[in-house]
């Protein structure tokens, strides 16, 4: 297999399917409903972390219990219509020339006080 330079390596190009629901949902379970896209925050692919989430919260000696993961997965989840239509970080289309037009303006808005200044 040949990889081109925007095909990310493994595991990055692995897909995620989203995990099962349960009564006693684990930090494992959350980074599973972020991984596939479940919270509309990423595109659903495999990311490894350097630390699995909820590892500070253990270390620190106060794990997340099943009540706040399960609180938190509630929470995340994208609703299904956005994530349906691929709505997935809210990108506006209209956003990119605004801020573009901005840019020219700021530039043109210069040139002009410094011409008139001269």
């Amino acid at each position: 297999m040949t990889l081109r330079s925007e095909t990310p390596p493994p595991p990055g190009n692995l897909g995620a399917d989203p995990p099962p629901d349960s009564e006693a949902p684990t930090s494992a379970q959350l980074k599973g409903d972020i991984d596939s896209g479940r919270t509309g925050d990423k595109t659903p692919h495999v990311d490894v972390g350097a630390a699995p989430l909820g590892t500070c919260e253990e270390a620190g000696g106060a794990p997340p219990t099943s009540r706040e993961i399960r609180l938190a997965r509630q929470n995340e989840r994208a609703p299904s219509e956005r994530a349906k239509a691929g709505y997935v970080h809210q990108r506006q289309p209209w956003v990119l020339p605004v801020y573009a037009g901005f840019i020219v303006l700021a530039a043109v808005g210069l040139g002009l006080a410094l011409w008139l200044t001269r």
